[in-house]
């Protein structure tokens, strides 16, 4: 265990699974106090028990169950943060909707979940969230988004849109937030390993062995895990990113253009 975040208290939206669990894991790990959300009550439990359990770390870990397309779960999970622990340092917008779609199929409809869950849910969460870290001295927000962010692929188009616009608003609210000492950057995350992604390649692809075929065309010979991203986070939540804000770190092994 470390002590990078000793004393810190974190949300981490999305937390229950993939990349959301490996960095609620991490930043236990590194002292803070955590609170996960996620859509699915049980499955939060069972993820809060597996945290829990690791090192030592009953006490200092909460799930709060948030669909983020509601507003008003938005600013209940900052409440209920603060009120398990006292105040809020560190936000992580990882919560998202990658469902599928072109400029030519995309419904209204997903148009609306992407802009509403991955665009709208974030500015909220860092609205609700200023406040309460101005009364601790400061801050750290960090934005999950996406290589789709510069141009993406044409069958996630919507989703390109909303990560596009999640970067425009890491460089927007740095700008006006650090002032108050909250820093605001972003992670334009790579392919990545996930129980979710596993799950969505078999259904698109049918090809059970799709894992083998991508590691293939991988420079390192792997996708990018949870960890990974997690180290990244790490970095921009505790203080060796100290004097580093609206700044948006590519997490892939191949250059993006």
């Amino acid at each position: 265990m470390g002590n990078k975040l000793q004393g810190k208290v974190a949300i981490v939206t999305g937390g229950t699974s993939g990349i959301g669990a490996g960095i609620a894991r991490l930043f236990l790990s590194e002292g803070a106090c955590v609170v996960v959300s996620g859509r699915d009550r049980e499955r939060g439990a069972r993820a809060v028990e597996r945290l829990a359990q690791e090192d030592g770390h009953a006490g200092r870990v909460v799930f709060h169950r948030a669909d983020l397309a509601n507003p008003a779960d938005c600013t209940a999970l900052v409440e209920r943060t603060v009120e398990a622990f006292g105040g809020v340092d560190v936000l992580v917008n990882n919560a998202g909707d990658f469902t599928r779609g072109t400029v030519e199929d995309t419904t209204l409809e997903l148009w609306e979940r992407h802009m509403a869950v991955n665009l709208r849910a974030p500015f909220l969460l860092m609205q609700a969230c200023i406040p309460h870290m101005r009364a601790r001295g400061g801050g750290s927000i960090i934005n999950i988004g996406s290589v789709n962010a510069y141009i993406g692929a044409p069958n996630l188009f919507s989703y390109s849109v909303s990560k596009g616009g999640l970067m425009t608003m890491t460089k927007n609210a740095a700008q006006q937030l650090s002032k108050y000492r909250i820093r605001v950057n972003q992670l334009n995350v790579g392919w990545t390993l996930t129980e979710g992604e596993d799950r969505v390649q078999r259904e698109v692809t049918g090809d059970p062995h799709w894992l083998e075929h991508a590691i293939a065309t991988r420079p390192f010979g792997r996708l990018l895990l949870p960890k990974d991203i997690a180290k990244a986070a790490l970095f921009f939540a505790c203080d060796d990113s100290q004097l580093i804000t609206g700044s948006v770190l590519v997490v892939e092994q191949q250059p993006v253009d």
